[in-house]
């Protein structure tokens, strides 16, 4: 056990376990580089292996719909639906993704139905947990990765991650994966992590994953469709199991049975790696004590405040993401291009680390501010992607525009953690504005007009506005003598109420006398 730890080391996991979310944080120099956040209500279906039942063909979509036991059916590209065509994709990976889907066989019609028929049964893996109205993404390219090795059933690749550069260990783990005793029909990957690690820290890999194999196998032969032959572990171990590499000096995590859990994990791979894995007892709470809390309380915020005195701004939508890159007040002396140029290289770095954090998926477009020379917008461009480097989700990058815009992808597999930790505001309802009291007086006076032109009465018809008191103060102090005149104009008496518990945007317009309900508006 450990209480309060000093001096912050080079690189750190940080684990908080709670009843109901365990949040992990990657520290690189006490600067939070990557967050992960899981709660046990919510379901995490990536990497998890079904055995799936097929429910529709689109072949105008070129695609399957598949049952795979949840309330919505999950959904298959016919690339993905043959192993063989889904390893070659795989085997690309390190091509421009554009260059490969332009190589996708497309399939004609029927040519899918007679290979898989409704209601046939189909092994299956999701790559992307489902993301608002749309179901998971699955292929029937099947991966189960373990701490140095990933084995994919039904591939023929044998390989080296492409992140290993060294010739020598490349050559090193080449003779080490073609002594494994590999079950037939089973291709297999060494992870970066592999790099320097023993022969007998593969076998033991590999003596795991065969365990794992041979239950999906089983359950592939003897359960029934729709059902789920194969499950993550959960944050903690995923994360430990992915990220523990040499840098890493130590693993603090504040649950003794996490802390149990994960050094027994670790024995089993690497014995020298077991000793990293602290207890943490400090009194404050561990995200506290390592500054992380308020790390990620910035890291959330719309503004971004960099070093240089600019400032990020990220925009979400549901097609995009938009980053605006500012200057603002820059602290550094020097030409307006040299100001700039160190503005947006801080920005390119810190764009990187943001869309980490917030794990950030699909199309995001980055407004650097505008450079005249071609070689500070290389500059830039190569800095953003060398920053982006560090992510272990699929990017692609083009170059910056004549308009100073740089449009990128960002690999979606799951909610972002905005969407998953916030809720829209339940008073302006997401979008972070209210009309002003200025348009609302506006609105209040034009409903009061067309309330008592549809009236048509020659008799006085006293009205009674409910209103908010911040949308009366302005009646009160600046449109008083408007209202006077509309009085005169429909020959009424107008009266109003404030009612705190009342909406913004909401008012209601009554009889003054019968209190019947002449007008309700509802906030926007």
């Amino acid at each position: 056990m450990i209480g309060i730890i000093g001096k912050k080391r080079t690189q750190e996991i940080i684990i908080n376990v709670e009843s109901l979310e365990t949040r992990v944080a990657l520290l690189e120099g006490g600067v939070l580089e990557a967050f992960f956040i899981e709660r046990p209500t919510e379901q995490h279906l990536v990497g998890s292996i079904f055995k799936g039942r097929i429910q529709n063909l689109d072949d105008g979509l070129q695609a399957a719909f598949v049952d795979i036991g949840l309330k919505k059916n999950a959904f298959i590209h016919y690339w993905d639906m043959i192993p063989e065509d889904a390893a070659r994709l795989e085997a690309e990976e390190g091509i421009e993704r554009r260059a490969v889907s332009r190589r996708k066989k497309r399939y004609s019609e029927g040519e899918m139905a007679k290979l898989f028929p409704v209601g046939s049964e189909i092994i299956v893996q999701v790559t992307k947990d489902a993301i608002g109205s749309k179901g998971p993404r699955v292929t029937a390219s099947l991966s189960i990765p373990g701490r140095y090795l990933v084995m994919m059933p039904g591939s023929s690749l044998k390989g080296v991650s492409r992140k290993i550069e060294d010739a020598r260990e490349r050559q090193r783990l080449k003779k080490i994966i073609a002594r494994l005793p590999i079950p037939p029909k089973n291709g297999l990957i060494v992870r970066t992590v592999g790099a320097g690690a023993r022969k007998t820290s593969f076998v033991r890999d590999m003596r795991t994953l065969v365990e794992i194999w041979k239950e999906i196998e089983d359950g592939i032969k003897n359960k029934p469709a729709p059902c789920r032959l194969y499950r993550e572990p959960d944050l903690a171990e995923r994360v430990v199991r992915d990220s523990l590499t040499e840098d890493v000096e130590r693993v603090v995590v504040d649950s003794k049975e996490v802390y149990e859990r994960l050094r027994s994990m670790i024995s089993r791979l690497s014995r020298r790696a077991r000793g990293r894995v602290k207890l943490y007892a400090g009194e404050a709470p561990i995200f506290e004590h390592f500054d992380v809390e308020r790390q990620i309380e910035n890291a959330f915020r719309r503004k971004v405040r960099l070093k240089s005195g600019g400032y990020l701004a990220f925009d979400e939508t549901e097609a995009l993401v938009a980053v605006d890159v500012n200057t603002a007040r820059h602290k550094r002396s020097g030409s307006q291009e040299d100001v700039i140029l160190e503005v947006n290289l801080e920005a390119a770095e810190e764009v990187a680390r943001q869309l980490r954090l917030r794990n950030i998926g699909g199309l995001v477009v980055i407004d650097f501010i505008d450079m005249r020379h071609k070689r500070h917008q290389n500059q830039v461009y190569r800095a953003l992607k060398k920053a982006l480097q560090k992510d272990r989700a699929r990017t692609n990058v083009l170059p910056i525009s004549p308009l100073g815009l740089v449009e990128m992808t960002r690999q979606r597999a799951e909610e972002s953690i905005r969407e998953t930790t916030y809720s829209d505001c339940p008073y302006c309802h997401g979008r972070g504005k209210v009309k002003s009291a200025l348009s609302m007086s506006v609105e209040i006076q034009r409903r009061i007009s067309e309330v008592l032109r549809r009236i048509h009465s020659r008799e006085q018809v006293p009205l009674r506005i409910v209103i908010n008191p911040a949308v009366l103060e302005r009646l009160r102090k600046e449109d008083e003598k408007i209202l006077m005149d509309l009085q005169k104009q429909y020959n009424t008496r107008l009266s109003f109420v404030p009612d705190p518990a009342r909406h913004m945007e909401e008012f209601v317009i009554l009889h003054a006398e019968s209190g019947k309900e002449l007008y309700h508006s509802k906030e926007s």
